[in-house]
């Protein structure tokens, strides 16, 4: 598979702010394709409940991101878990990681919006910040 798989922010900025991303991010999202991962949709949901992100509807802001970005669904599966273990510890965020795995996995470049994410370079991972 090749492609784009946005963390979190990037898809809640492309939604919102759009100009919060950088120009190599927008540039990916319109060459495409597009993955949003399930590890956001629950993100989103976790943070939403808990006060921490004004999402009003987490559902409704799934299936509005899926639809706007026109991006595919890529769901959590055992390999992506498996390529988390090797990682090195250089990011706590445990959501971010995931992405990375699942990023990692399916051979997408992740987009996010921490420049830290970076640092994963030397493990073979293509972060766009």
């Amino acid at each position: 598979m090749k492609g784009y798989l946005l963390d979190t922010s990037i898809a809640l900025w492309l939604g919102t702010s759009p100009e919060r991303t950088s120009r190599a991010q927008r540039a990916a999202v319109e060459s495409g394709p597009v993955w949003l991962s399930v590890i956001s949709y629950w993100e989103v949901a976790i943070k939403s409940l808990g006060r921490r992100l004004d999402v009003a509807d987490p559902h409704r802001w799934w299936e509005s991101a899926l639809e706007n970005l026109d991006a595919d669904v890529l769901t959590l599966r055992p390999e992506h878990v498996e390529a988390l273990i090797p990682l090195p510890p250089l990011h706590r965020d445990p959501f971010d990681r995931m992405l990375l795995a699942q990023a990692v996995t399916e051979d997408l470049a992740l987009l996010s919006s921490d420049r830290a994410m970076q640092a994963y370079a030397s493990a073979g991972c293509r972060v766009i910040a």
